[in-house]
């Protein structure tokens, strides 16, 4: 008996976003007041589930249950090579080749005691890192211009932090996008839609990213960063402002974005131990914290992370074209000894078009990125590939994706890259969304 009901209550602690329409459309055995619902604007950037399987519904609250997971073999060549930083080091390549079941997010969600009052506890897990984490989000909605929510969110750095996954491309960002953008942690925020094609949120983070960094390493600063687009012709970009148009737009939509963010971000550990912070990287693959990252026997204990994107695209009768622009600065150094720069300004963009070959089934695509960095690296990818839904919707793909990278300058065992690969990777992924 002990055992059974532990097991329920650990069900009930998953859980994770949903829309209040999604609450409205669930068959009411209640007698609940549907007039009493609020249309919610969707918060930019959260882990937003899938219609999922309705479990419980009363006058105090809703319970909701959804899944997502994603199987994957990536091969990243040649598997052997070095490349040479900024300051002319030889350093290693770390080319993977492997098979993984590599990311598995459940969700159980709804509202509690009032439907404006909605609760997210998300159990992500990515076992390619073994690394599981339990976190929440709770909005509350008191108008479609002002959502308050509190919870585990983004820093609003990039189109692909403003609640576009997992439709993208292929199951991970590109790389520029990549390279410049910030992560995820505990944040407030405020989110709405004044105007039914206009849509903001501005969020205040304990950091970058979270991932991997105890409280007790925490700095006393934050992320402050915001957020808009607009959706001008048709008021719409397809599901969750997704990449490709599986939806077939008989209308052109068009989108325009905005964000940006400012950080003041920090080793998280001690001058004698390796960074805790992850996150951002040089144009040359290397850690801004590492010991020796920009002059030898120099390190950097502080630095300020300042940067802004635009993006824009358009989707019609089965095409789609996105396009990101994104500027990225580091200064206000502080380090243990003199260094070369007083700040580093890096940019660079990426564009993908897809073509819907075969009606809501299959797509093929191209994607490219370029970076134009203080290091005169230049940093560039070409790739493409296709995607298939044997069920015509989102909710099961199957993903080829192909990618030529060129001195990439971004890596971590999450995405498609590699610091300092020059070569080829290739990705075969089957996704699932409930």
């Amino acid at each position: 008996m002990k055992r059974s009901l532990g097991v329920l209550l650990l069900l009930l602690a998953m859980a994770g976003t949903v829309h209040a329409q999604d609450v409205a459309s669930v068959p009411d055995t209640a007698a609940v007041d549907e007039t009493k619902f609020v249309e919610v604007p969707q918060f930019a950037g959260a882990f937003t589930p899938g219609s999922g399987f309705d479990i419980l519904k009363t006058r105090r609250g809703s319970i909701n249950l959804s899944v997502y997971g994603l199987f994957r073999f990536i091969d990243q060549t040649p598997a052997n090579q070095t490349f040479t930083d900024h300051l002319g080091r030889e350093r290693s390549v770390v080319a993977r080749n492997d098979i993984n079941w590599h990311r598995t997010m459940i969700w159980v969600s709804g509202f509690f005691y009032r439907p404006e009052f909605l609760y997210t506890i998300t159990v992500w897990s990515l076992p390619t890192t073994e690394q599981t984490l339990v976190f929440g989000l709770l909005r509350y909605v008191i108008a479609q211009q002002v959502t308050l929510g509190a919870g585990v969110g983004p820093s609003l750095t990039a189109r692909s932090m403003q609640g576009t996954w997992p439709f993208w491309a292929g199951s991970d960002r590109q790389m520029a996008e990549e390279f410049y953008r910030g992560g995820f942690a505990s944040s407030f925020f405020v989110t709405g839609s004044p105007t039914d094609r206009l849509y903001y949120t501005l969020a205040i983070n304990r950091s970058l990213s979270q991932l991997g960094i105890p409280a007790g390493n925490d700095n006393r600063s934050y992320a402050y960063s915001a957020s808009a687009q607009w959706l001008p012709t048709t008021g719409e970009f397809g599901p969750r402002g997704g990449f490709g148009d599986l939806e077939e737009h008989q209308e052109l939509a068009t989108r325009f974005g905005f964000s940006m963010c400012h950080a003041r971000e920090g080793r998280y550990a001690g001058l004698a131990d390796s960074p805790r912070h992850a996150q951002l990287k040089l144009s040359d693959g290397v850690n801004p914290f590492e010991a020796g990252a920009l002059a030898d026997t120099v390190t950097v204990n502080e630095l300020d992370y300042d940067e802004i994107a635009i993006d824009a695209g358009f989707k019609y009768k089965g095409f789609s074209f996105q396009a990101e622009y994104g500027m990225r600065w580091l200064s206000e150094f502080d380090a243990t000894g003199p260094l070369p720069d007083d700040s580093i300004f890096d940019h660079g963009f990426y564009a993908e078009a897809m073509h819907m070959v075969w009606e809501k089934k299959l797509g093929i695509y191209a994607t490219s990125g370029y970076i134009m960095d203080e290091f005169d690296r230049t940093p560039w990818e070409l790739g493409g590939g296709a995607s298939f839904y044997p069920y015509g919707n989102r909710n099961f793909r199957l993903n080829l994706h192909y990618i030529h990278v060129d001195q990439c300058p971004t890596g971590s065992n999450f995405g498609y890259y590699t610091a300092g690969q020059t070569g080829n990777t290739i990705s075969l992924g089957a996704d699932i969304l409930l």
